[in-house]
């Protein structure tokens, strides 16, 4: 491994901050294979003295491309140039952890990227977070370095259940709570709970990382259409599978939100038979801009039909790679005899930060923080939409990071994302996130704006204005 010297020539006057500059001179260079696998960057305390810039601007930038996966944070040693074909390869490269596949090996860096997963970094209270770590580590005691329950630490498991009780109207237990180093693994986890070949039922579209791990699991997969209230309970009866994966507080991605009677209906179907269960996807629902949030299914389930997954990737950072997940208690019975040997993925380290930024009352002023700043762009962005009111039908608006636009004018998403594509801006298809293909369906085109400053999204927005009307 051998230290890069970065050759960056900032531009005080170019609209982007000097953080901004530095970020995106550095993934251009990972991205075109100037920077490879495993190179060392020069320090932060070196670069901002060569580049005459403050330290804290070197360590948002490195910061972010850490999150993101384009460098690897080494203690002790510094940041080095992550695997990024794997990161193609597994859909991973603009976003956070559980993003949906849409990068290829070699894709171009778009200049304008409205991927619906990526979000915004920038106001990420760095300085708190290396506070809290750096206090931990002072006071470390060798039991920090001890495996732990399998379930994750108590004290973080009691704390989720205070802020999903608060935040999400979720009744539950310390020990129903499971900690896991992504949904990914939670959902391997809970396969080794249920069972092989268990027959799962999931909306059409969908989000196709979910679909993608069941069908791993040789689960038989039935793909059950929607209406504007989610999915269609009748035909997910006719389907006689004994597991549903839902999301009803906002449905990814096309951003419908399953009314009161809907949910009813859900519920009494996972009642109708012994071993029926809900699997509740919960991935964004600290971001909504109109009316009171959502409670959520498991609110009112009373008979422990509703297994409970969230992440705190989207709502902090795609490194933190904590997710969670609320078992009801006859499966927690069976995961404890069946499972419970499985450690840890998440370390005692990770957990007591994660423990400290939530309970010390970090967490909730972040995301008051963000909830503003992306209602902000949100706002922006329908505004820049309005003139484009004529072509398309804007949908999906009151929540989440992305919003949907349906042609009126009978173009295909293909041809909308070529021409897109021709003006250097990355739009996705609603089509990529059906798994099975639709007929007579209105191209629709999904523009997330979480990853993209405001005038960034101006440009990009003016730009599909030219090439789409």
């Amino acid at each position: 491994m051998r230290e890069l010297p970065i050759h960056i020539e900032l531009e005080q006057k170019s609209g982007k901050t000097l953080y901004e500059q530095i970020y995106e001179y550095i993934r251009e260079e990972i991205r075109k294979g100037n920077l490879l696998q495993d190179e060392r960057l020069p320090s932060a305390r070196f670069l901002s003295d060569y580049l005459q810039v403050s330290r804290t601007t070197v360590d948002m930038a490195y910061g972010q491309l850490a999150a993101e996966g384009y460098l690897i944070a080494k203690p002790k040693r510094g940041y080095f140039v992550g695997d990024v074909r794997e990161l193609y390869n597994t859909g991973m490269a603009e976003t956070y952890a559980e993003t949906e596949p849409f990068c290829q090996e070699n894709a171009p860096g778009w200049r304008y990227d409205f991927s619906p997963n990526a979000i915004d970094m920038s106001q990420f209270p760095y300085a708190t977070w290396k506070k809290i770590t750096k206090n931990i580590m002072v006071d470390a005691r060798s039991h920090m370095f001890a495996l732990g329950e399998p379930q994750g630490d108590i004290e973080l498991r009691r704390t989720i259940c205070r802020y999903l009780h608060g935040s999400r109207g979720v009744s539950c237990d310390p020990e129903q709570v499971i900690v896991g180093a992504g949904n990914d693994f939670l959902l391997l986890l809970l396969e080794k709970i249920l069972g092989r070949h268990i027959h799962v039922a999931m909306e059409n579209p969908t989000y196709s990382r979910a679909y993608k791990i069941f069908r791993s699991f040789a689960y038989p997969i039935s793909l059950i259409p929607m209406d504007d209230k989610g999915i269609r309970v009748d035909k997910l009866e006719e389907s006689k599978a004994k597991l549903a994966y839902v999301m009803p507080s906002r449905q990814y991605p096309t951003g419908v939100s399953m009314p009161i009677g809907r949910r009813m209906e859900l519920l009494h179907w996972a009642d109708g038979e012994r071993e029926r269960y809900l699997i509740e996807d919960d991935y964004d629902s600290e971001f909504r801009y109109k009316g009171k949030p959502l409670p959520s299914l498991q609110a009112s389930d009373r008979l422990g039909r509703v297994i409970y997954i969230g992440t705190f990737s989207k709502a902090i950072a795609p490194a933190i790679r904590v997710s969670y997940m609320v078992l009801p208690y006859p499966l927690l019975e069976r995961y404890r005899r069946e499972c419970g040997f499985f450690s840890s993925t998440v370390s005692r380290i990770d957990q007591t930060i994660l423990n400290e930024f939530i309970s010390d009352g970090y967490f909730e002023r972040y995301l008051n923080k963000m909830r503003k700043r992306y209602r902000m762009k949100h706002d922006l962005l329908l505004g820049e939409l309005k003139d484009l009111e004529k072509d398309f039908t804007v949908s999906g608006e009151n929540a989440g990071l992305h919003v949907l636009l349906t042609d009126r004018k009978g173009r295909s998403e293909e041809a909308l994302e070529k021409a897109a594509a021709e003006a250097d801006v990355k739009v996705y298809g609603m089509s990529d996130f059906c798994m099975e293909e639709e007929q007579n369906i209105p191209a629709t085109i999904i523009l997330g704006y979480g990853g993209l400053s405001p005038e960034e999204i101006q440009t990009g927005i003016s730009l599909l204005k030219k090439v789409w009307h």
